[in-house]
């Protein structure tokens, strides 16, 4: 099945999930989107900041791409991050992306130096070039030290059409500012772990892209929202913001403590890969604590 944007709902992120030896653990991923699929995402990714793209090689990313793939195997849409330094290597993953059949791909800047708007338009407009699949652009400066204002924004999706979505990391604030000057000319969705979720969706949202360690609840939220029921959206957020909070730090602590809370939940056994933010006593009482107020997924 052929799924066309916009793509709203809840998106679960994939974390990328280590054995003991710190490789890719291929049944912990097939068990981590089974779960996600299971709760009722309305789509899949992998290779942003939550999978820890950074430290994966291209061909372990390539492996990723593969693996979730055949695991989504066309239920829902089903997106790619590009993380890479030049053109070259995004368009090469693009490549891998396409192979996979997957809906869309979302463009993150290159981790490489610091430059003008000019410059990412650019870079964004080579790769969006390169491709007929439907095209987001990552925009999370806080995340990420480099990013686009909201006229670049504008700028960029004029002179590129098939760029259909943004992919926001920012304040609900910041986010109705951005669809307020990009005119409703496409959509946005925010991140951030489902921080002022109902908010966002206020703002103008078409929908959330999360790493899944409370996407559950991320859901009850939205589908309560979407139903017109915005007390029971609020009390769903209510019951998981502690959580949020705690993990939301900074994607460190994210990936340290938001991935274990995920494991505790899942019951996957969660290794680190170096280098990595290892957790504290404290903290993994914390995740303890989280864990069972949560509950398992009823996946």
């Amino acid at each position: 099945m052929a799924f066309k944007p916009p793509f709203t709902g809840i998106h679960a992120i994939a974390f990328a999930l280590f054995d003991a030896q710190e490789r890719l653990d291929r049944a912990a991923m097939k068990r981590q989107t089974e779960i996600c699929l299971g709760l009722g995402v309305h789509g899949m990714a992998a290779l942003g900041l939550a999978t820890e793209v950074s430290k994966l090689s291209l061909a372990e990313r390539r492996t990723v791409i593969d693996w979730v793939a055949e695991d989504v195997a066309g239920k829902v849409p089903l997106a790619f991050t590009m993380f890479g330094g030049s053109v070259a290597e995004q368009v090469e993953q693009v490549r891998a992306a396409e192979a996979a059949k997957a809906d869309w791909v979302i463009l993150q800047p290159p981790m490489v130096g610091s430059f003008g708007a000019a410059e990412y338009i650019r870079f964004f407009g080579r790769i969006a070039e390169a491709t007929s699949l439907p095209v987001a652009i990552q925009n999370a400066p806080a995340y990420m030290g480099r990013g686009l204002s909201s006229e670049d924004i504008r700028e960029l999706v004029r002179q590129h059409p098939n760029i259909c979505l943004i992919k926001g990391e920012g304040p609900a604030t910041d986010i109705q500012q951005l669809i307020s000057v990009i005119e409703g000319r496409l959509p946005v969705m925010n991140g951030r772990g489902g921080l002022e979720l109902a908010d966002n969706l206020r703002a103008g949202c078409v929908g959330l892209l999360l790493a899944p360690d409370t996407i559950d609840y991320a859901l009850r939220a939205y589908n309560r929202f979407l139903a017109g029921d915005a007390e029971g959206a609020e009390e769903a957020y209510r019951e998981v913001l502690p959580a949020i909070v705690f993990i939301m730090q900074s994607i460190e602590s994210l990936l340290c403590y938001g991935k274990r809370i995920f494991g505790a939940r899942a019951g996957i056994e969660i290794h680190d890969r170096s280098p990595a933010q290892r957790p504290s006593a404290f903290g993994l009482e914390l995740v303890k604590r989280y864990a069972e107020q949560l509950g398992p997924y009823a996946a």
